[in-house]
């Protein structure tokens, strides 16, 4: 081998080792790298931040005795959650052309039953399932809604808002941030003031924010903006709060909704799921530049979209018929029932769950009950605790809690996920003993 071949190899042998290295030479602008660098590592085997990356070991009984799946700690986290033996199996279905009209029926309900879960009737809305995790549907408003230096106006009740910031900064938009203090959301009276001092393309809020469980008010806030900037597109992230919080697209004059299939929907991940306005889709199609983005362009998956729902098979990017299948059931199984049964039981196991966690001494992020999200709950860890000293005793009770979010903040609390088939099926035992172990654990640590 000459010298020249030899230089090569070891420096293409070199780039390969960095990307094999545990530590990133880059940093990375996440909360659990932020959480990471800010906890002293034990010693011994070490713990992701809920307790689980480390751990192969099942529980020795299936958590529910009814199911099929094989044993595993129940997985209560704010999304990806539990999911119903019928949508795993669903994910099995065989091979199929993504043109064919099997599949095409089958993905043009899945929109028609997307319409009936946000509760729009208009036709002039327009439901969205694009392949991607939930930030894509931040991509779709950025590069579709927001031009090149135009304005914008991020509520923020928690590391998601930053991230959508980010996202539009990436795409030539401009962010204006309003921030409430961690656990509280921002009020109407600083919002309007905003808005009269400035004209913003679009408002964003997000509804449940997963990093601190605060639920935001989206009623009053966007008849507010009617009222005050009607130009301004109310754009909600719903990505930890659709399926679990109660959402009338039609009734509260909502122009894009945006969630994920993981979380309360009930299906796995890999899913952006959007609704949009007809005023939306006007904004869309007045724009003064090109969409700044390729794949998540409006103008190559609207016609895509429209024509699923028509029943005539269509082509942009091959979606995922796998994941398009789950997600059919799992909306066939939220529909079977009222829409209003739902949100009511997620209510009542989200008090139930509250006052459990009051009832021990613990605190929640959020403090005011009308902030508090149904889907989820933040609670501060005891003083001097950390996710990586607690969760991995949840684990060993067969339970997955999350840990910190929230960047300041992050190593002192954790997040219990109670949304989905947790909540509507009882009989699977979830709730409780997530409580209990719960409970278990926090005398385990006064213990020690």
């Amino acid at each position: 081998m000459s010298n020249y071949s030899s230089a090569s190899a070891t420096a293409r042998l070199s780039t390969i080792a960095r990307h094999l290295k545990s530590s990133s030479e880059l940093p990375l602008n996440t909360p659990y790298s932020s959480a990471q660098r800010a906890i002293q590592a034990p010693a011994g085997p070490q713990q992701s931040l809920d307790g689980s990356s480390f751990s192969t070991k099942a529980p020795t009984k299936p958590q529910n005795p009814m199911s099929s799946q094989a044993p595993h700690a129940a997985v209560l986290i704010p999304g990806p959650i539990e999911y119903d033996d019928a949508v795993l199996q669903s994910m099995s279905h065989y091979s199929e052309s993504h043109v064919g009209m099997p599949f095409v029926n089958t993905f043009g309900e899945t929109l028609g039953m997307l319409r009936k879960l946000f509760q729009t009737t208009n036709s002039a809305s327009q439901p969205f399932v694009i392949s991607g995790s939930g930030t894509l549907g931040w991509d779709q408003v950025a590069a579709n809604l927001a031009e090149p230096g135009e304005d914008v106006l991020v509520l923020h009740t928690g590391y998601f808002a930053d991230s959508f910031s980010d996202c539009f900064s990436t795409y030539g938009v401009k962010p204006t941030q309003i921030k409430a203090a961690i656990g509280e959301r921002p009020q109407l009276p600083e919002i309007e003031k905003a808005l009269k001092e400035k004209k913003y393309k679009l408002i964003t809020v997000t509804h449940v924010d997963t990093s601190t469980g605060v639920l935001s008010e989206v009623v009053e806030l966007t008849k507010m903006v009617r009222r005050v900037s009607p130009e301004t597109l109310v754009i909600v992230d719903g990505v930890c709060s659709v399926g679990s919080e109660d959402i009338k697209f039609d009734e509260w004059d909502l122009d894009v909704v945006m969630t994920a299939s993981q979380k309360a929907i009930g299906c796995p991940a890999g899913l952006s799921i959007l609704m949009a306005s007809g005023r939306a889709i006007e904004v869309f199609k007045n724009r003064k530049t090109p969409p700044t983005s390729y794949f998540g362009s409006w103008k190559n998956w609207l016609p895509i979209m429209q024509n699923y729902e028509a029943r005539k098979p269509s082509y942009f990017a091959t979606p995922s018929p796998q994941l398009i299948h789950a997600l059919h059931t799992t909306l066939s199984q939220i529909l079977s029932r009222p829409l209003e049964e739902r949100f009511a039981k997620h209510h009542e196991v989200s008090r139930k769950i509250k006052s459990r966690i009051e009832s021990m001494g613990l605190k929640q992020l959020a403090k005011n009950p009308a902030d508090q999200a149904n889907g989820m709950t933040a609670i501060y860890l005891p003083e001097g605790v950390t996710p990586p000293d607690f969760l991995p005793g949840l684990l060993k009770k067969g339970v997955i809690f999350a840990g910190g979010l929230h960047k300041q903040i992050a190593t002192k609390y954790i997040r219990f996920g109670h949304m989905g088939v947790s909540v509507m099926q009882p009989e699977r035992g979830d709730i409780d003993r997530a409580l209990d172990a719960l409970e278990e654990r926090l005398a385990e640590i006064k213990k020690q």
